[in-house]
């Protein structure tokens, strides 16, 4: 059982998501934070796509246009971020993946993250996966 903090947020045109999110939780929420729910466009995303059947792990592409946000999801932690995100075209097309930076706000983006208060999120190699994985610190909070 976790004790829950909500924080919401507005985000402004042309503001880049990862690095206001990521301010935000240093400022104001810094044993980290998740993303509960986001809606919002933005004009530009640099996104590391699923690996393919041809063993291709890190496919990064840049779109670049309008685009609606359908779903954003992750973790931002004071030892990095893990975000993915699926974005919606003009037609109706979706495109998804990892975050890796470069989403910048078109019209505005409305973040609503969880901080849990007795948990803090981290960041550490994992040997097993090569990347920097989620830890979580478990810590009383005073009520």
């Amino acid at each position: 059982m976790s004790n829950l903090k909500v924080h919401v947020l507005r985000l402004k045109p042309g503001e880049d998501v990862v690095e206001k999110l990521k301010l935000y939780m240093t400022e104001s929420a810094p044993r980290g934070v998740f993303v509960m729910t986001c809606c919002g466009s933005v004009t530009s995303a640099t996104l590391r796509l699923a690996a393919n059947t041809e063993g291709v792990t890190n496919k990064v592409v840049k779109y670049s246009g309008h685009y609606e946000v359908l779903s954003l999801s992750g973790t931002i932690s004071r030892g990095g971020f893990h975000l993915h995100i699926c974005l919606g075209d003009h037609n109706g097309a979706t495109v998804g993946g990892h975050v890796m930076g470069d989403l910048t706000v078109f019209t505005t983006m409305e973040v609503v993250l969880g901080e849990a208060l007795d948990t803090i999120l981290d960041r550490s190699h994992d040997p097993d996966t090569g990347f920097d994985e989620l830890t979580l610190i478990k810590e009383p909070h005073p009520n």
